[in-house]
């Protein structure tokens, strides 16, 4: 669970420096490039299958830690609510379950929308230096039009900060990698991932609304 968990922050990351292309004023043209390149080339190809792997090991895992959990505690809720103290990570760390439920719904939602367009669709062709590229960034600047897809996505990124939130430092802490003296800074860097990613994700559909309704 933490492993995979780790892999995908690693593929946000990178997958956010990739969108981050459709903010350049260039009709979509360093985009569209980068989708090629993403979907050819046969060295990311096959990290991408163990990305899906990854991404269905992550969830099941999840699911099933999550109804463990559930079963331990009976399902059953107190007669008498005691009110005491609870940390940030304490209250995503009883949420996770439904958090994860929720990215994993926007995760099919965006491989369909977008992934599989790109691979099955049949998808208007844009040519750049005498080359013929499928334009993926028509596609997704349509999408990034419908207000209620924006708002479902910016929603989706607040979601994915809150499981960020919790899940970078409890990676660690479950492989047993806590330091008194780097473990400060595996909080902090897990904080600064949650925020940062999430929210360079959410301005790009927002961005990409308002500049053309402006």
């Amino acid at each position: 669970m933490s492993l995979t968990g780790l892999f995908l922050i690693s593929f946000l990351i990178i997958h956010l420096i990739g969108n981050l292309q459709l903010l350049i004023d260039d009709g979509g043209k360093q985009f569209n490039v980068y989708a090629k390149f993403m979907t050819t080339n046969p060295v990311i190809k096959t990290v991408s299958y163990l990305l899906y792997g990854s991404i269905l090991l992550h969830a099941v895992q999840g699911l099933l830690i999550w109804r463990q959990n559930r079963v331990a505690r009976g399902g059953t809720r107190y007669a008498v609510k005691v009110t005491r103290a609870v940390n940030t990570s304490a209250k995503l760390s009883s949420n996770m379950g439904w958090l994860g439920v929720i990215v994993l719904v926007f995760i099919l939602v965006h491989m369909y929308q977008f992934w599989l367009q790109m691979k099955l669709g049949n998808l208007p062709m844009a040519t750049y230096d005498g080359q013929e590229y499928k334009d993926l960034y028509t596609i997704v600047a349509a999408a990034y039009q419908n207000i209620f897809y924006v708002i479902f996505y910016v929603v989706s990124m607040l979601v994915i900060a809150f499981h960020l939130w919790h899940g970078f430092q409890s990676s660690f802490q479950t492989l047993g990698l806590n330091h008194r003296k780097y473990t400060p800074f595996i909080h902090v860097l897990g904080k600064l991932i949650a925020v940062v990613i999430p929210l360079g994700f959410a301005v790009i559909p927002v961005f990409m609304f308002l500049l053309r309704n402006a």
